[in-house]
């Protein structure tokens, strides 16, 4: 089957605020990882550009799938939401065996393959997300009306997150589960199921704090990093120093000394530290500023695609938005002393292939979330949008009334 699309055009629209916003933070995450990477590099690999040539090949890699995916039509997406799933689920499995996992720092989180490694983690994020928009494209009307299309995703989502707890995988776990309720809130979920789950989840909290004391004291540590500063609150003990040095505008590109082997994960998780402590405040408000201008033009495509009622790209625009922004908002927390320390790069930004493969195809979705409704809206009478906003209009003051 040819999953390529013939449309009716031949030209190809392309979301350029989108590609400019993206495009900046890779040069900047690249920028970044060259002067965070240089001294461990040197030490592990003798050459200081080891892990920026890297990260070079992965973003070329990512832009080779880039050219791909952008072809694939969105209704090839829905169609395998399902197997991409139970891809994923079993690669969560696979990743167990011993032998075919690769463990990091205790974790079994990726699957070698020669030279480079594949984090499955990564991929369920992705896969999860495309099949909640097209459980929710499905089932709209029993996950507004009944609470039993509210639990069936999240019992799916129970099975994936027992796989990830083996590995452990805490992080994406919260990213996984967030995004899920995010999609199912946007798509009319009642706010008092929300709220009991909120219950539940406080509920079991408490039980694990009983029966695993360690557990919480390692969930609350970053509280107070200083009580324990060369044990369980030294990663963040030395990512606040970045933050106390750069101050306003920072010591200047490549003059941190925090990276110098004092800040673990420098070039990954701890990225936003390098920036913080080489650009200061200035540096972080450009960063933040060119993610949020990330998201907002990402739910801008969910709102296109709702206008025309394709509600499977307004769900996947939305669920991709939400993926994206809470791996930003937990990244950056935990590099500030906000949230507990848990594993998750920055997008675009960290070193990681597997990241930087699977945040590429996730542009080549958007980009071709916004192709296709710009070219379905094109054939569209103009009036159509005009009449829909006098219409809302006239309800809205109809409801007052």
């Amino acid at each position: 089957m040819n999953i390529f699309s013939k449309d009716k055009q031949a030209a190809y629209y392309y979301d350029y605020w989108l590609i400019l916003s993206v495009f900046s933070l890779l040069a900047i995450g690249f920028l970044l990882l060259a002067s965070a990477s240089m001294g461990i590099s040197g030490k592990w690999h003798h050459t200081p550009f080891h892990f920026l040539s890297r990260q070079a090949i992965y973003l070329f890699i990512g832009f080779i799938a880039v050219l791909f995916a952008k072809q694939v039509p969105l209704s090839f997406w829905e169609k395998i939401s399902g197997y991409l799933l139970l891809a994923s689920m079993f690669l969560l499995m696979v990743v167990l065996i011993p032998g075919v996992g690769r463990e990091v720092n205790g974790s079994i989180r990726w699957i070698g393959l020669g030279i480079a490694s594949l984090q499955v983690s990564e991929f369920a994020k992705l896969s999860l997300v495309i099949y909640i928009a097209s459980y929710l494209l499905r089932h709209q009307d029993e996950v507004q009306a009944s609470i039993k299309g509210f639990i069936k995703p999240l019992i799916l989502l129970g099975i994936i997150a027992w796989l990830l707890l083996l590995e452990p995988d805490f992080g994406a776990i919260v990213v996984m589960l967030l995004t899920m309720l995010g999609m199912m809130y946007l798509a009319g979920a009642r706010l008092w199921q929300f709220i009991v789950l909120l219950l539940l989840v406080g509920v079991c909290l408490a039980t694990l704090a009983v029966v695993s004391p360690y557990r919480l004291m390692r969930l609350t540590s970053f509280l107070n990093p200083w009580a324990k500063p060369f044990d369980s609150g030294y990663q963040l003990v030395q990512s606040l120093i970045a933050f106390g040095r750069g101050g306003i505008f920072g010591v200047g590109l490549g003059n941190s000394i925090q990276k110098l082997f004092y800040l673990p994960e420098a070039h990954t998780d701890f990225l936003f530290a390098v920036l913080a402590e080489e650009f200061g405040i200035f540096g972080q408000v450009i960063v933040l500023g060119l993610f949020s201008f990330f998201v907002a033009r990402v739910f801008y495509l969910g709102r296109m695609a709702a206008k025309i009622k394709n509600w499977f790209a307004s769900y996947l625009a939305y669920g991709l938005g939400l993926l994206i922004a809470l791996q930003v908002i937990i990244n950056i927390g935990v590099n500030m002393g906000l949230l507990p320390t848990k594993g998750l790069t920055l997008p675009f930004m960290s070193y990681g292939g597997s990241s930087m493969l699977f945040n590429c195809i996730i542009i080549a979705i958007l980009l071709r979330i916004y192709h296709e409704v710009t070219l379905n809206a094109s054939f569209m009478p103009r009036t159509y949008f005009l009449t829909t906003k006098v219409k809302n209009k006239k309800m809205t003051a109809e409801n007052k009334l």
